[in-house]
């Protein structure tokens, strides 16, 4: 979005505020469609940013869901249950009930304990629901590869389960190819190990590659396709071999964001000058900042409307951007140059589109939540007001 557009976000809206622009968002979605083809299917991560589902799903996408608020939220959206992986762990009984209920299209395992949940929740009404096994990656998610085999062994003796592929997802911003086309190599071999020794085919795979996208200053925003670009025919040769879907979140939502806030004070404390918004890291996350030590893309809109207005400034300095939070772990950037910053001043975060919407410690200090905004080719629409909180905090 253009510093004007912001500009007039902020004047009419307020501050804090996140603007998403779905228009952008959309472009991406069908950007990484081309790249990869017809024969990989797409999905959305809701938890990247649920309040762009319906954009998602416009284009094609299928949905990632790994709680049952997140089932909630799709369900009052209106999509396609069939279009649902319900994925996620802790599934308790009442929130397989409740994705069965609403016609979940795939359930994914954790654990040997969770696929017996399911099977058996499964059962209970009569379903037999497509399962998908996940396969643990070095973390805590998903089932140990001898799990994964018990699991193929004893397939018979599921009643509400039927067994139709893996799950493989391992973590966010991994840069470096190799690590991808690894993980793949390894999933064919396995898919070729459980076919020959075990007589189970393997139908479908979903894998959540964590490509890398640019956030900070210094790095390259050239073309921050390139990833999907570069791993297309690895995953055209794997989806030769299986039906491959594709699962991503910050890939695809991180550039449609902006957050909006204003600069409320300023102060300079030996020999460091300090600004401070309306927000704060309540608000703001990036993947890979700590306290502050990087540098995000952040634009002065007021700076740039004065400059445009013919009001020349040439007073450059290093400023430590602060938020409004009573700890002094509240560092945005310890230090960025700002040209002509004043206390009023309207600053736009680029870059925002996932997680910190909802991944923010919102509670703390009871602070007013940020308004949130959708902008298409229609204009700018509000989808959440400003919320107190301070109700959430009291007896």
């Amino acid at each position: 979005m253009t510093n004007d557009e912001l500009l007039a976000c902020a004047n009419t809206l307020g501050t804090p505020t996140y603007v998403f622009d779905t228009e952008a968002l959309g472009t991406r979605l069908d950007a990484v469609r081309e790249i990869w083809g017809p024969k990989v299917d797409l999905c959305y991560s809701v938890k990247a940013n649920p309040f762009l589902v319906p954009t998602a799903m416009a284009h094609g996408y299928a949905l990632e869901v790994c709680s049952p608020g997140e089932l909630a939220i799709c369900e009052r959206d209106a999509v396609d249950p069939r279009r649902i992986v319900y994925s996620g762990v802790c599934k308790q009984a009442a929130d397989v009930h409740e994705a069965l209920r609403f016609g979940a299209g795939t359930f994914t395992a954790e654990s040997l304990g969770q696929l017996a949940l399911v099977d058996a929740e499964a059962a209970a009404v009569g379903m037999r629901v497509p399962t998908l096994l996940r396969l643990n990656g070095g973390s805590q998610f998903g089932m140990s590869r001898e799990d994964l085999l018990r699991a193929v062994d004893h397939r018979d003796e599921l009643v509400g389960c039927e067994l139709v592929g893996i799950h493989y997802f391992v973590g966010t911003q991994r840069a470096k190819l190799k690590w991808q086309q690894k993980e793949l190599a390894m999933l064919a071999e396995l898919m070729d190990e459980l076919e020959r020794n075990h007589g189970w085919r393997a139908q479908r795979l979903e894998y959540g590659p964590g490509l890398a996208v640019p956030l900070f200053e210094g790095q390259d925003f050239s073309d921050t396709l390139t990833p999907a670009l570069d791993l297309a025919p690895d995953l055209a040769a794997m989806a030769e071999r299986v039906e491959l879907q594709v699962e991503m979140g910050r890939f695809l939502a991180t550039e449609c964001g902006h957050y909006l806030a204003r600069i409320v004070d300023e102060k300079d404390n030996e020999g460091t000058s300090y600004a401070f918004i309306d927000g704060g890291m309540n608000h703001v996350t990036y993947f890979g900042q700590m306290m502050g030590m990087k540098e995000p893309r952040i634009r002065n809109l007021s700076h740039e409307a004065r400059v445009k207005a013919g009001e020349d400034a040439d007073n450059a300095r290093d400023w430590a951007l602060c938020g409004s939070l009573c700890t002094t772990a509240d560092v945005l950037v310890r230090k960025a140059p700002f040209v002509d910053l004043r206390v009023g001043d309207l600053l736009a975060f680029d870059n925002i589109g996932a997680y910190s919407v909802t991944e923010g410690i919102y509670l703390f200090l009871s602070r007013t939540m940020p308004l949130v905004a959708l902008r298409d080719a229609r204009g700018v629409r509000v989808v959440r007001e400003h919320m107190e909180t301070w109700n959430s905090n009291c007896c």
